[in-house]
């Protein structure tokens, strides 16, 4: 669902001001990061942080953006950002990416900047352990400031890329977003500033423009250099204070208007629609000026707002949950807008032909919140969710990755939104939390639902144009619904367990250590295996997940929906003595999470939770084998919204063409072709129920992983009372090969769809695979050689791409085979000539292998990347779950390193002949509707 907090971001902690005396002093600035301006009014900010270790972020941020622009300068704030990668002092051209993706940087994943309406923002991960490195990515920091080349050359290359960039955005929302920002904005400055820009700029525009937006608006006094990481505090400022004095403000200094959306006190409503909308959304905006969060005063409004929102979420949640829900989708909330306000805003995502139904249910709730307020239960639930969150934090407040504290700083220089840090703000939380009243949380709704600064906005499809309501007609459903008997909001609690039963506890009955990568292996008497890795990466989080061979695969495709459903139906349905209402109640404020899955190979178990919440997990986990529940009333809810989804899904040009690409890998296999409402009806919920309970009526072929702050004693308990207990027939099915595979010979497919002159293309190659981890490592290589080729040739020489990519996927069960696929967005027009260069590319990989430092590249990225990740519980709870579902070696890691050594262009020209040959090719390609 799109929508505007979609579109203008969400933002914690802000609501009406309420009398907060003027003299207030703000809060401090976290003691822990070193602050300074210098004489040029250049801003620093510098924090020592070790997560992880042996890195440091950089990031220049400057307080400008694309409103600043001059009428004929329309996206060239954007332009400029491209351009600090096109070309500074001291690295000309294209030499900044060549010399970092050397430095084991990669270009969109690592290094990357963004423009908004307010800011710009270049980012720049690196290693702080090596000295040469670090001095020059300060080098980098301080030509992004003030250094950019803007070479003519450059620019025009750079046209096509940033045009490119523009056309992946085109479509029915961004058609339609066009019509309708500057109503709700009020034709103010940000209705004509969009940050991407105009055409008929970017096609023409000289450098002396680009260059006198960069003069004006590229300068000390709006620049801040945000460093966070495992570095030295007191030498780096040193450096930083030497490197960046020479900065120079304009002699001519312009002034830097804070542009705002002004408040006029009118009602707005606009409908508008387009062939290619799925669904019809609806939204009332009550817009309000935006108060500020810096003092203690301000901290406590912002608590009281989150607790406001917590709760209406839930209110929400509790309507889509009914058996007939009266949406797909519908919230409420207090978000930030833009340009100085924020808003009240409902939305909705109407059912087809239901808008009326949807939009009085979604009013219906804000007008109960607005006329009675929320609960004394309500609000201890949301106290408590809110403690639980932050001593999460504080657990974890040395473990804090330092991208976390630089959108702090950043949000700090740019709206001067406090940043005390975590002590800081715990103190207060523990100190305002207790004093925080119904009352003050129930007077937000008679402070932002107000009749005046509202907007109504309605975006549908223009076939159901002609249906759509007026203005008056939508102020009569608000009207009706506020002269209904409404009643007050009933807490639906239970004083019930979780479980009907306690489990009888099983015995561990086998141990084993792999001391190479600290695994310990234990053996249930059910026959449950259990993999714990404890690390310290974290100071309390657990992951955990379950897998035992089958899935979806032992069943016909009669049976397949209901099968493929079977557990995302049972697991909405509640658990337990628990409806799905009851059981959100009960976990608010915990930290966990558990889910049923099945899919075509497995079925298991996934989640996660803290310590002190890890046996409610385990009783979830129970739960779920044992006692999982059949809810008719939910399951018709379920299908009629899915089947309400549908209905349009065919207007949408990216769904068809993803429908199609599933379709023709999937070799038009019934359960590789797109989603219908006829296999909807396929699902049958007394056949999901009995699927779900064979799929987990047997756990002595179950795996479970743990991974993260384990106790190896103490969880034992709980492995033999929960897991232990686990029903076990021994049964032992296995994965069924269904061989559902991508079709072998060469295949082309153009699908015509979409009024926007865009194109889509899609190359794949495919086949058998001989499946071991060098080849792995190989084709890992091979992948990123030619998406380096493929940026630098089809972006860089031929500017007809924004952001090519390559990717592998590689499987061993059921059969050893591979996918290798090129994507890439492009004008209709050029899609057959950058097909052919990126063809060519690949035939040099086969003549001539790739370029030895592009393997140089690849292998320096791959290990700078693989050094953070070994830190993590997500890389090794990812690593385990696959060796054991793989039966590989889990100690082949050990040899990882010595792999990528090994890695060679011979070797790797050898792969392109092996897997690149072109005997499996299939090119799918979308086209606009009017090139057919």
């Amino acid at each position: 669902m799109t929508n505007l907090k979609q579109l203008f971001g969400v933002i914690a902690g802000t609501m009406l001001f309420t009398g907060v005396m003027a003299q207030e002093k703000p809060l401090p600035l976290d003691p822990a990061v070193r602050t300074g301006k210098l004489p040029n009014g250049f801003t620093y900010y510098i924090r020592h942080n070790e997560e992880p270790k042996n890195r440091v972020v950089m990031y220049i941020v400057n307080n400008v953006g694309s409103v600043q622009e001059d009428e004929d300068q329309r996206g060239l704030a954007h332009f400029v950002e491209h351009m600090n990668f096109n070309g500074t002092t001291h690295f000309p051209h294209n030499e900044l990416v060549n010399y970092l993706q050397k430095a084991g940087v990669r270009f969109g994943a690592d290094i990357n900047a963004y423009t908004n309406y307010d800011e710009t923002v270049y980012q720049l991960p690196l290693p702080s352990d090596k000295p040469d490195i670090l001095k020059e990515g300060i080098l980098i920091m301080h030509d992004w400031a003030q250094n950019a080349t803007l070479d003519p050359g450059e620019i025009d290359k750079e046209r096509g890329v940033v045009l490119e960039e523009k056309r992946l955005g085109k479509g029915a929302q961004e058609r339609m977003q066009r019509v309708f920002l500057p109503i709700i904005l009020n034709n103010s400055r940000y209705a004509v500033r969009v940050p991407i820009g105009l055409d008929t700029v970017l096609d023409n525009f000289k450098r002396p423009i680009i260059a006198r937006f960069y003069k004006d608006w590229y300068r000390p006094d709006l620049q801040a250099l945000i460093i966070v990481g495992d570095i030295n505090v007191d030498s780096l400022e040193k450096v930083v204070k030497r490197t960046f004095i020479d900065l120079k403000n304009p002699i001519h200094e312009r002034t830097r208007t804070k542009y705002n959306v002004p408040l006029d006190g009118k009602n707005k409503f606009i409908a508008v629609t387009d062939k290619e909308m799925t669904s019809t959304l609806a939204e009332v905006i009550i817009k309000h000026k935006m108060p500020p969060l810096k003092t203690e005063s301000d901290y406590r409004r912002s608590i009281v707002q989150d607790l406001f929102n917590q709760m209406l979420e839930g209110r929400y949640n509790e309507l889509s949950n009914q058996a007939d829900p009266p949406f797909l989708n519908g919230n409420a909330g207090i978000y930030r807008f833009m340009g100085g306000l924020d808003s009240y805003s409902v939305n909705v995502n109407a059912k087809p032909q239901e808008l009326e139904r949807g939009f009085k249910a979604v009013w219906r709730e804000t007008e109960r919140v607005k006329r009675f307020g929320f609960t004394s239960t309500e609000l201890e639930r949301a106290k408590t969710a809110y403690l639980g969150e932050l001593d999460e934090r504080l657990q974890e407040k040395d473990k804090t990755n330092s991208e976390n504290y630089v959108r702090e700083y950043q949000a700090y220089f740019l709206t001067n939104i406090a940043a005390p840090g975590i002590v800081a703000e715990a103190a207060l939380i523990r100190k305002d939390m207790p004093e925080v009243t119904l009352t003050d949380v129930n007077t937000l709704a008679a402070a932002y639902i107000v009749p005046s600064n509202r907007d109504i906005l309605i975006e549908a499809p223009e076939k159901d144009k002609s249906n759509l309501p007026d203005e008056a007609t939508v102020n009569t459903w608000l009207l009706s619904v506020q002269q209904e008997d409404i009643q007050p909001y009933k807490d639906n609690v239970t004083s019930l367990t979780l479980l009907n039963s306690l489990p009888v506890s099983g015995t561990i009955i086998a141990e084993t250590k792999n001391k190479t990568i600290n695994v310990t292996t234990l053996t249930l008497s059910n026959g449950v295996k259990v993999i714990l890795k404890p690390t310290d990466f974290k100071n309390d989080d657990i992951r955990f997940s379950a897998f035992a061979p089958g899935g979806t695969s032992l069943y016909t495709d009669a049976d397949y929906q209901s099968a493929a459903n079977a557990a995302g139906i049972i697991s909405a349905s509640g658990v337990g003595n628990y409806t799905p209402d009851q059981l959100d109640k009960y976990l608010e404020g915990k930290r966990l999470g558990v889910k049923p899955y099945i899919n075509e190979h497995f079925e298991g178990i996934n989640g996660g939770s803290t310590t002190k919440d890890l046996e409610i997990a385990m009783q979830m986990i129970y739960a779920y084998f044992t006692e999982p529940r059949k809810d008719n009333a939910i399951f018709k809810g379920i299908i009629d919204r899915n089947k309400a989804s549908l209905i349009n899904r065919a207007n949408d040009p990216k769904s068809v063409f993803n429908d199609t690409i599933s379709a023709v890998l999937g070799n038009y296999n019934i359960r590789r072709t797109a989603p219908t409402a006829e296999k909807l009806d396929q699902i049958n919920l007394d056949k999901v129920y009995i699927i779900y309970k064979e799929r987990f009526s047997d756990a002595s072929n179950l795996t479970f992983t743990f991974v993260g702050s384990i106790d190896t004693n103490t969880i034992r308990p709980l492995l033999e009372k929960y897991l232990g207990s686990l029903p076990s027939t021994n049964s032992h099915a296995e994965t069924k090969d269904l061989n559902i595979n991508i079709p072998t010979g060469r295949i082309e497919k153009i699908v015509y769809k979409g009024s926007e002159p865009k194109s889509t293309v899609l190359l794949v190659y495919s086949g058998k695979f001989d499946y071991n981890l060098e080849n792995k490592v190989k084709l890992d290589a091979l992948k990123e050689a030619l998406e380096i080729r493929l940026l630098q040739r089809l972006r860089e020489d031929e500017s007809g791409v924004y952001s090519p990519g390559v990717y592998v996927q590689t499987t061993k069960i059921p059969q050893e085979r591979y996918s290798f696929i090129i994507q890439f967005g492009c004008a209709p027009q050029n899609v057959d000539k950058l097909i052919a260069s990126a063809l060519d590319e690949i035939t040099k990989l086969k003549t001539d292998g790739p370029l030895p430092e592009n393997v140089d590249k690849w292998r320096a990225e791959t290990k700078a990347t693989m050094e953070t990740q070994l830190k993590s519980n997500n890389f090794w709870f990812n690593y385990l779950n696959e060796k054991l579902q793989n039966k590989d070696d889990l100690n082949e890691i050990n040899g990882y390193s010595a792999l990528l050594d090994q890695v060679s262009p011979a070797g790797l020209k050898d792969m392109a002949n092996k897997y690149l040959s072109g005997d499996n090719y299939i090119r799918l390609v979308s086209m606009p509707e009017k090139s057919k």
